[in-house]
Parts: structure tokens; sequence; C-alpha cells
């Protein structure tokens, strides 16, 4: 029986044409998939395969591992999720091949970070799929990651003495609080939401980081015990130990995307925004090496798994105590 509508492309591929509007059948010409692929575009239906990706991503949300995941690991991968769920949640898991994660990664190549989670996710999900036998292999292994081109890579500036004296001379308190616990705790952004004042002792801010699993003990510097007992003091009733530090105005725990909004409008009132949050803890690294801390005494305090980013930064800081050093015996 004779197809109607159908078109192939000099290329060799076929498409379904409809109200002016091209289709693209992805599979074999003369396969049961390609004729399912047809009848789909046809009538518009598509048929949900029992073993789909929306399914699979569903049995992994029920997982001890994903439960097992920080908060912000989980929402990255979410919106990988909710992508693979519209694009393609109702084919069969066992038909999805290298070639298309490398079209999917491509089509976001306008969001490297987005499309790099792309591979991360689907790797995760397909071993997930070969225990469950719905798939025989992992089309995300050795996937090679897109690369951010120069002129849009943005490094972080490290704040200066004039913009950490403008912050806390002039900050709002919710804004001046999530300064101090950035540079005091030297953590990266994502951890700071997580600290509730039962982390918090009047001295020492214990954690276990959210990236790395590392648990930590982080003597508060004179600054952030002040902003931190500040804050504790302006609460109406002694906060219960497991109630975060930092809230919105309805005493909710911040999310990350909360945290940012209000950190990006006070660096904007004060005219800040050439240092971002992530650069408060390269602030505190830098600090730590003004202090005499060796690269093995931050690391302690950081919690860096590797050393290159604490020589980065702690070499600008030592050089530039050098130099001051230096300029003090040449007057």
């Amino acid at each position: 029986m004779s197809k109607k509508y159908l078109w192939q492309h000099p290329s060799g591929r076929w498409y379904v044409r409809l109200k002016g509007k091209y289709f693209s059948i992805k599979a074999k010409e003369g396969t049961a998939d390609f004729d399912r692929q047809y009848w789909e575009i046809l009538t518009g239906k598509r048929v949900e395969a029992k073993r789909s990706w929306s399914a699979l991503i569903e049995l992994f949300r029920q997982t001890d591992k994903w439960a097992g995941f920080s908060p912000r690991y989980r929402s990255d991968l979410e919106k990988v999720f909710q992508y693979l769920d519209e694009k393609i949640g109702k084919t069969d898991v066992s038909r999805l091949t290298q070639p298309d994660i490398y079209d999917a990664m491509d089509k976001n190549k306008h969001r490297v970070r987005f499309a790099n989670y792309i591979p991360t996710a689907i790797s995760m999900l397909s071993k997930f799929g070969i225990r469950k036998r719905w798939r025989l292999d992992n089309p995300a292994l050795d996937v090679e990651p897109l690369k951010v081109p120069k002129g849009r890579k943005k490094p972080h500036t490290p704040w200066p003495d004039w913009a950490v004296d403008r912050m806390r001379a002039e900050a709002e308190p919710v804004a001046r609080l999530i300064f101090e616990i950035g540079v005091g705790s030297v953590q990266r952004p994502g951890d700071w939401i997580g600290f509730t004042w039962g982390d918090y002792d009047g001295d020492t801010l214990n954690l276990r980081q959210n990236k790395t699993g590392v648990p930590l003990s982080l003597p508060c510097t004179e600054a952030l015990r002040a902003a931190l007992d500040k804050a504790k003091g302006g609460l109406e009733f002694s906060p219960m130990p497991n109630r975060h530090i930092l809230t919105k105005s309805t005493g909710d725990p911040m999310n990350y995307h909360n945290m940012a909004k209000v950190m990006i409008a006070e660096r904007k009132r004060l005219g800040l925004m050439a240092f971002d949050q992530h650069a408060l803890r390269y602030r505190g690294v830098m600090e730590l090496a003004w202090a005499g801390c060796d690269d093995d005494e931050i690391a302690s305090y950081s919690g860096h798994t590797t050393k290159a980013m604490i020589q980065k930064y702690a070499g600008e800081a030592r050089q530039i105590m050098r130099a001051r050093q230096a300029a003090a015996k040449r007057k």
C-alpha cells in the first residue's frame, strides 16, 4: 500500500509533508519503525513505548541514588530530565544512539552547561536502564563535552579591598549576611543555603560539602560571627536547630536562585557587578593566604580536593602581599 505525503530529500532522508510542513522520519525505509513513525505523524498520535524514557525517569526518581543527591545536583538534573521527557519521553529507551545525544547537545550549544549535562543525565539513566534490561549499552560513554567559546568565558574576579569595604559598610542586612557567609566559610554558593542554626555553635560552622561530601568544621571569622549573631538576635524567637540561616521574608529557606537574586540586586545598587558571588570563595582563599596559611591549611578550610585553584588565587594573594612588603622597604 502506497503512503501518501511521503517525500524524500536528496540526502536520502524521508519526510511526511502535511499542511506545508515537513516532519522527519528517522527510521530506515522498509522497517516496522518507519511504518510506525509514518502513521504517528499522519494521525497526530504517538504510541508511548512501555519501556519509555518517561517511565525510566520516573522509576529513577524513586531510587536511593536519586534521594542521595544534593538538592542542587537534583535541580540541575531535573532540567535535563524535563527536556528529555519533552523530546523523547514516549520513545523506547533502547532506540537512542550516541549521534542522537550529539544532536541534542548541538541544539543546545547556546547554553553549554545545560548541553553538557545531557550526556551526564543520559549516562545515569542508561546505567539504570541496563540494570532493568531495558538497554544493552550506555550510548553516553565517551561523549565529548562542548567547550565554552573563549569569548563567552567569564573568569571570576576576586573581590578587592575597596569592594569588600563597600559591601560591609552599605549592604542591606540579608545581602551582608550572604556576603559574610561566602567570604568567611570559603565554600561554594550551593553550600551557603544549606547552613542551619544547628550548624552554628557560636564559634564554628559545620557542614558536609554538597559537591564532595567532605565534612568540615569551620571556625568563623570575626566578621562572620558578628553577622550570624546579629541575624540570630534579630529573630523573634530563638531559632530551632533545623531552621535555615538564609531564609526568605516568609521564613522559608532560600534556594540558590533566591540568594543569587538578592546578591545581584545589591551588587547593582552598590556598583559591584564586576564581582560575583562565586568569587567570594576566592576572596576567602586570598585572605587565608594573606594570613600566612600554606596550601594544605587553605585546603583544610575550603575543602578543595585539588590545589590548582588554591594555587591560582593564593598565588595572586601572595604576590600582592610580597609587592606591598617590597613597596614598604622601597620607601
